[in-house]
């Protein structure tokens, strides 16, 4: 049963790799500035191997150790966040300041997102902390403003690096999981209310931001600035229709569409292969889900439990949210689709965190000899 839970997670996550990597060569080759027209796609390619490194190195380590490593983890990846502020290591791009450079140790073209460590991280920090307090988790302080006040300064870090969505992200799977720990329903409506507040003063204090809103409320009349990008997804999901224009065949990658091959790559899916590939791209996702929930579900102690629904979410939300910008549900707000779009460190984030819901279902048998305690039954983790 354990094999075939597995295989219920990584069969979708494989042909969504399959995915991304066809739908790239496609579209990659018309980025602009590019000698090279293969160099993004040979870059993926490779970051997909690291991935598929990390996915395994997780998937052999026992999951319990992530919990004994959990605040040194949390120091660590505040610092690396920091960094992205420090000159010569911090790289800006786009006014945005969320990368660190590699130029140090020779490797001048890689650059990488601690914001993606970071969602790794504070799951599983939140996890060890829930499960080590199982009787205070209806306490005010301990099971409800502590784990958020843990996961809020990454978030407001994150958020000073002009990476709203990652930090929006962060912020409400954290709010997930202390949920599914078992927080009472009172404070998780204020911390909802509190985060949508929040959420608004970041939006309202920055005139961009304001503007995209703006945009976004009537794209046509900003179909040539800042509603540019979804609008142009929505005539690619359109002109795509059922069966697709044929993968290569797409108009909307021709300088059209700024960066279709990566935060919106859905719609170049819709374009190329059809409407058909993208309800089967969500019914891989769909899969996805369900492969997570078995495994957390039989994952025999509470960390086990919380880490996984927290990694699941940290994928899962992300693909919603990307799908819901694509597709004009939303406004306009940079996350990549989860091992389709081009981008090294959130593939290897999302891989990672696969690899470690692999850990759980294949050492979650040595555990269930040993006492656990349960998260309440209201978390929909039990099945019953």
């Amino acid at each position: 049963m354990e094999d075939k839970r597995t295989h219920l997670l990584v069969a979708p996550v494989v042909a969504l790799l399959a995915l991304g990597v066809v739908v790239l060569m496609s579209t990659s080759v018309f980025i602009e500035d590019r000698i090279d027209m293969y160099f993004d796609w040979r870059k993926h390619f490779l970051w997909v191997g690291v991935g598929i490194a990390a996915c395994v190195f997780f998937a052999s380590v026992d999951y319990r150790k992530w919990g004994q490593f959990s605040w040194p983890a949390y120091v660590f990846v505040c610092v690396l966040l920091v960094l992205c502020f420090v000159p010569i290591i911090g790289q800006e791009k786009n006014g945005a300041s969320r990368w660190i450079g590699l130029e140090a140790i020779g490797l001048s073209s890689v650059s990488f997102q601690p914001s993606e460590l970071a969602k790794l991280v504070v799951a599983v920090v939140i996890a060890a902390w829930c499960a080590r307090r199982a009787d205070q988790q209806k306490n005010f302080l301990h099971g409800f403003v502590y784990p958020l006040a843990i996961a809020g300064l990454p978030i407001v870090l994150i958020a000073l690096e002009m990476d709203l969505g990652s930090a929006a992200l962060i912020g409400l799977v954290s709010i997930l999981m202390v949920f599914v720990a078992g927080a009472r329903i009172p404070y998780m409506l204020g911390s909802v209310v509190l985060g949508l507040g929040a959420l608004a003063l970041a939006v309202r204090s920055n005139a961009n931001r304001m503007e995209r809103i703006f945009a976004y409320m009537d794209l046509e009349s900003h179909a040539s600035d800042l509603g540019l990008q979804q609008w142009r997804a929505l005539i690619a999901l359109g002109s795509g229709g059922v069966s697709g224009l044929g993968l290569g065949n797409g108009r909307e990658k021709l300088m059209h569409m700024p960066y279709a091959h990566t935060d919106f790559i859905f719609p170049i899916v819709g374009e190329e292969l059809g409407f058909i590939a993208t309800v089967l791209v969500l019914c891989a996702f769909g899969a996805l889900l369900l492969g997570g929930i078995l495994i957390v579900q039989k994952a025999p102690d509470r960390f086990g439990k919380l880490l996984g629904f927290g990694l699941l979410m940290m994928i899962l939300v992300q693909a919603l949210l990307n799908v819901g910008v694509t597709t004009a549900v939303l406004p306009n707000k940079g996350l990549p689709l989860p091992f389709v779009s081009y981008g090294g460190s959130n593939l290897v984030m999302c891989l990672s965190a696969v690899g470690i819901l692999i850990s759980i279902s294949r050492f979650g048998g040595e555990a269930r000899a040993a006492p656990s305690t349960e998260i309440p039954s209201r978390a929909m983790l039990h099945g019953v």
